[in-house]
Parts: C-alpha cells; structure tokens; sequence
C-alpha cells in the first residue's frame, strides 16, 4: 500500500505509511512551506521501504556494532549507541529510536527562510524547527489510560504544558512508558526527553522509561516475542500490567529513572526530563539552570491537571 497523505482542517497535513503515522504543521509563506511540504511528503513516500531493506540490522543490539547504510538507520543506531554508552551499555536496539529519527529526517526540509516554526510529530515524538524568536508550547498528557479517542469530545486537556523557544538548545521532544505504542522494561506511565535532536530524545525517553521501574508482586510482565513475535526484544520481559503500587515503591522507581536521566543529562544527550507513575512525578531540570552547576529536581508532589492546551502534544 503506498503512503497516504490528507490536508486536515486546520492545515496540518497527516500523513501515513504503515506503521508510520506522522502530523505535520508549519507556518510562514505560503509559497515556501507548499514547497517545503511537497518535498518532505516525497521524502515520507520512501522512507518506510528504506527502513525495511534493514530492519534485520535495526533490530540488533547496538552492542553489536552493525553497519547502517540509509541516513535514517544511521541516525537511529548512532542516538541508541550514544544513550547505551551513556548509560552504562544498556540493553537497546537502533528501533528504539525510529520515530523521532523519522521526524527527524523530515523536518529538515523545513529549515528555510520563510518558515517561522514547524514540527512534525510522529506518535508524540517530535521534531522542530524554530526560526530565531519564535518558540513552540508543548503539551504534556501523562497517562494514556486516561484517554479513550471513542468517547473523547473537545480539546485535550493536558496533565502540564512547557514552552520550547529558540534560543534554548532543544530540538526534539519524546515519550516512552508502559503504555505506549512500544515495550518498555519500566513502569512509567510517561517520561517526556526534550534533547537537542528527536532521535536523541527518543532513545533517551526508551531508556529512562525501562530505568523507572522496581520489583513488586503487582507488577506483570511477559516476554516480548509473546506480546508481538517479531519484536527486536527477543525474549526479554516487557511490562504488561501495573498494579497500584505502595506511594514508596513508586518513589523508589521514579528515584532510578532520575539516575538514569542524570547520567544522560551528564553525557550532554538529554536537556531536561519529565518522569510520572501512579500520579506522582519528577522534574530533571537543564542544568544550566541548577545552582552551582548541581542537578536540579523538582521535589516530590502529586501530579495535578492543568487544563491550558499546547501547540503540540508530547
């Protein structure tokens, strides 16, 4: 089946390939995001084949040094390899970071004078362009189990929200955690990365994800290839159900995703990092904005609903 594309009514574009499904928004001249849309979409057109002729190496192990040959794979082994090293050779594949490694990818042809902003978020990881002053709003939903799309009506209403400008280094935003699209080793209902490059972020969000987690008789797992038998985990237990856990076994999880966090704030891969389970969070401030150079995190607290609305969702 070929790619898909529809023009939404708000101007964005939605694009989808397969398992691929992207939104695509930008503003600026008209003439200049038509043609920067018409290159992105012919770009999006091959990139699922790309990515095909190699999964049997994008699903190795980093650790096992394969070589890439699409500028896509490369990108996605290079963030894995980088955030495994980081943190202490993890255990991750170049596909942990395949869709912020494609909006990646696609973003780039944005980057031209006439757009003011644009992003591309690929199942709530996110690439952006930010032309000097100007910034993008991000809004943050938690806890997927809170959403239902049958019965949703309205806005979204989000769990928080934060403010990406220009001047800052960031340039991509991810999620990973339990619930998501993919396995994680954690219990993280979310850990939100915002990193200077969406594949960064979206290895860094894979591995603090599997880092939040702690050992609990409510916590359920199975083996990958039992839940989908050509997941490039193998064998590996992935989370399948969580419990309501004790308020400490919950801080004691979100205490080793912080650590986590830290090591790959320290290696200069992550910019800051949110992280929630069970309604309490934890906040991995940048650190050129702790004091002395010390890390900076938020202290513990129940996670509450703020309503405001994002420009985009994480």
């Amino acid at each position: 089946m070929p790619a898909e594309r529809a023009l939404l009514d708000d101007g964005r574009w939605h694009w989808q390939h397969g398992p691929i499904d992207i939104v695509v928004q930008a503003e600026g001249d008209a003439a200049v995001l038509a043609e920067a849309h018409e290159a992105a979409w012919q770009r999006f057109a091959v990139v699922l084949d790309e990515l095909v002729g190699e999964l049997r190496l994008l699903r190795q192990p980093v650790s096992a040094g394969q070589s890439m040959h699409g500028p896509i794979a490369q990108r996605m082994w290079r963030a894995c390899a980088d955030a495994s090293g980081a943190a202490g050779s993890a255990f991750i594949t170049p596909m942990a970071a395949v869709a912020g490694s494609v909006a990646q990818e696609l973003i780039a042809f944005y980057r031209r004078p006439g757009i003011r902003r644009a992003w591309v978020n690929n199942g709530g990881d996110i690439a952006l362009h930010l032309a000097p002053g100007e910034s993008a709003r991000v809004g943050l939903f938690a806890d997927l189990a809170r959403f239902d799309p049958l019965t949703h009506r309205g806005p979204l209403q989000t769990d928080g929200q934060f403010e990406v400008q220009a001047e800052s280094p960031v340039r991509g935003i991810a999620t990973s955690g339990w619930r998501g699209r993919s396995f994680s080793l954690g219990i993280a209902d979310s850990v939100t990365v915002l990193a200077a490059s969406a594949s960064q972020a979206d290895a860094a969000a894979t591995l603090i994800a599997n880092a939040v987690d702690v050992q609990d008789d409510g916590i359920r797992r199975l083996p990958a290839n039992e839940c989908k038998d050509d997941s490039d985990l193998g064998n590996i237990p992935v989370t399948v159900d969580v419990a309501p856990l004790a308020p400490t076994q919950v801080q004691h999880a979100l205490a080793a995703g912080v650590l986590q966090a830290r090591a790959l704030q320290d290696a200069g891969l992550v910019w800051a990092v949110a992280l929630v389970c069970q309604g309490q969070w934890r906040i991995v401030q940048p650190l050129s904005s702790a004091i002395q150079g010390d890390h900076a995190e938020s202290p513990p607290r129940t996670f509450t609903q703020d309503h405001a609305v994002g420009s985009v969702f994480a």
